[in-house]
């Protein structure tokens, strides 16, 4: 069995939070969606479970997030430098936020990071894959 990632977050606007990542270039997968969650595909191996917050506290009993703070900063890499750009600029004609950090470029690394609906943060990265192989 492959091994695979299943980022679950809380959401405030399932639906809102399910167009959004669509805009990103998510898809959704019917078969693990319903009034209460949505399963938003990024590859093969990588899964992200937007909650309400009602089926969030279903899980556990923790305290949600204040909107403004940093949990966690999840990276999904892109095929180019183009990919990384439309990817926080449609972040930002969505909704969200783009470029809440400073945009890096290093030459051999390009990315740029972004808030989503309820302030959780992702960044687009693109790698050189020459430069990866040295």
């Amino acid at each position: 069995m492959t091994t695979s990632i299943f980022v679950n977050l809380p959401v405030a606007n399932l639906q809102k939070s399910k167009a959004f990542y669509e805009a990103l270039g998510f898809k959704n997968n019917p078969q693990f969606t319903d009034d209460t969650a949505a399963c938003m595909v990024w590859s093969d191996t990588i899964f992200v479970m937007l909650l309400t917050h009602a089926k969030w506290q279903t899980f556990t009993t923790r305290p949600l997030p204040a909107k403004g703070t940093s949990e966690v900063m999840l990276a999904l890499t892109c095929e180019s430098k183009d990919a990384v750009d439309r990817m926080s600029d449609a972040a930002a004609k969505c909704g969200g936020t783009a470029d809440i950090n400073p945009k890096q470029d290093l030459g051999f690394m390009y990315n740029r990071a972004l808030a989503d609906l309820d302030d959780h943060i992702w960044e687009a990265v693109w790698m050189d894959p020459a430069a990866m192989s040295s």
